[in-house]
């Protein structure tokens, strides 16, 4: 049998396969009744979703994002139905996470701009280059006199709230990077998937080197889920997350950094 006609007969396998996996994982979520404080977990959120988008992609816009506050405030501003709100923390399921980068050739490039090179996971850029070799990953690389990458970097994080089935988008910037890998890795040690715990979100007032103020981002476990929540909660962040692959937005969220 000839290579063309190997892989025409192994995609088709595949897919059947994919099939009654994906139909299960549907199921499971919607036909088992979990007792939660989260309403995305206790209905058929997803389907609701894909009803209402009726094929439409799932663009940035959609969703609401709260960045780090300037002047080092403490607190956040949370988009609402009667506009932004104050809130001293933020409290959720982080559902999954990406860290995006992106380089303008211009110091200040007006919002929206495209950036001239971008990476979905601070690796390997858009045109297939290592990050860590770039120059402009080098700390001083940008202009002004810092000891600032050129190159920007943040973590988005994917936060389910109790009251809604869309996850609020939390962009946590490079000084707090750390911060948040640290936290993961301190679940990962436990064998604690991210998505089956709590997070409180909190901001604390710091001081950079050259005298100016920013916030930086606190993370802590505020709470497990039951096994049943945290079966839910996984199910959904993988389904959900696979809409917004297939939309393609973690390239649309590079381009936002």
């Amino acid at each position: 049998m000839d290579n063309a006609k190997l892989k025409g007969r192994m995609s088709s396998k595949v897919q059947e396969l994919q099939k009654p996996v994906e139909a299960a994982k549907v199921t499971d979520i919607a036909s088992t009744p979990v007792n939660s404080g989260y309403l995305a977990l206790t209905n058929n959120a997803l389907d609701i979703i894909r009803a209402n988008l009726k094929s439409q992609p799932l663009t940035l816009d959609l969703f609401d994002i709260v960045k780090s506050p300037s002047g080092g405030s403490t607190v956040f501003s949370v988009p609402g139905l009667a506009g932004d709100e104050p809130e001293k923390e933020l409290v959720g399921i982080v559902l999954d996470y990406t860290t995006p980068r992106a380089y303008w050739d211009t110091r200040d490039p007006v919002e929206g701009t495209p950036p001239v090179c971008m990476s979905q996971n601070s690796i390997i850029s858009h045109d297939g280059k290592a990050c860590a070799h770039c120059p402009y990953n080098d700390f001083g690389s940008k202009d002004g006199g810092s000891n600032a990458k050129a190159c920007k970097e943040s973590v988005l994080l994917f936060l389910l709230r109790p009251d809604s089935i869309i996850p609020l988008l939390v962009r946590v910037p490079v000084t707090s990077k750390p911060r948040f890998l640290k936290y993961s890795t301190r679940l990962l040690s436990t064998l604690t998937p991210i998505s089956s715990v709590v997070t409180k979100i909190t901001l604390e007032k710091a001081t950079s080197k050259q005298g100016k103020p920013y916030a930086l981002f606190n993370f802590e476990m505020a709470g497990a889920l039951s096994p049943e929540e945290a079966s839910h909660a996984r199910a959904y962040a993988q389904q959900f997350m696979d809409i917004v692959n297939a939309a393609e937005l973690v390239l649309e969220l590079a381009e936002a950094s």
